[in-house]
């Protein structure tokens, strides 16, 4: 069990189970990008955990930067999103994969893609830790999903409620 300010959550997806599901996305990438060198877009500060052990375990070679965008206040998304920091590598005619944590309504992915679109890469594959495929209110093509999960509130392994809760090995879900 974990509490974060004035909520409790429980425990959901275990830190075995979570390395497990990274190697074999990890297997996945490296197959499509053997011949490649791609670009990964990591959007912090959720995706930063999944971002890491996924990287350790390219084979090809290939180079990292960060976005940082915000939508959420405590538990929900907002549904607009800010830019607050933007990339300083050009992505035009690189093959770029963008690193997410978690799409829920798929708002804020869904923005990050079009902007990226504009520089005109190459290509634009996403991989997220986590779906929710009943929160969603904007198609997206998601082409590595760790888990489909229930619409409900995560924490750990970078994901917070509040800024905190990110420290975590493990995922847990807002208790009921």
């Amino acid at each position: 069990m974990l509490t974060i300010h004035d909520k409790t959550f429980v425990p959901f997806i275990a830190a075995r189970d979570i390395q497990q599901r990274v190697a074999e996305l990890a297997t996945q990438i490296n197959r499509d990008y053997h011949d490649k060198q791609p670009l990964m877009v990591v959007v912090l500060k959720g995706a930063v955990l999944f971002a890491a052990d996924l990287f350790k375990q390219l084979t090809m070679p290939c180079e990292i930067t960060f976005l940082r965008v915000s939508s959420y206040q405590k538990t929900a998304s907002t549904g607009h999103v800010r830019q607050l920091l933007g990339l300083s590598e050009p992505i035009t005619d690189r093959d770029v994969i963008v690193v997410e944590d978690i799409v829920d309504t798929g708002l804020t992915l869904g923005d990050v893609c079009d902007q990226l679109r504009e520089s005109r890469p190459a290509s634009l594959t996403v991989a997220t830790l986590l779906f929710k495929p009943e929160a969603l209110q904007r198609q997206l093509q998601l082409d590595y999903v760790g888990f489909e999960i229930e619409n409900r509130f995560v924490v750990g392994y970078g994901l917070d409620y509040d800024g905190l809760g990110r420290n975590t090995k493990d995922i847990f879900v807002l208790s009921e």
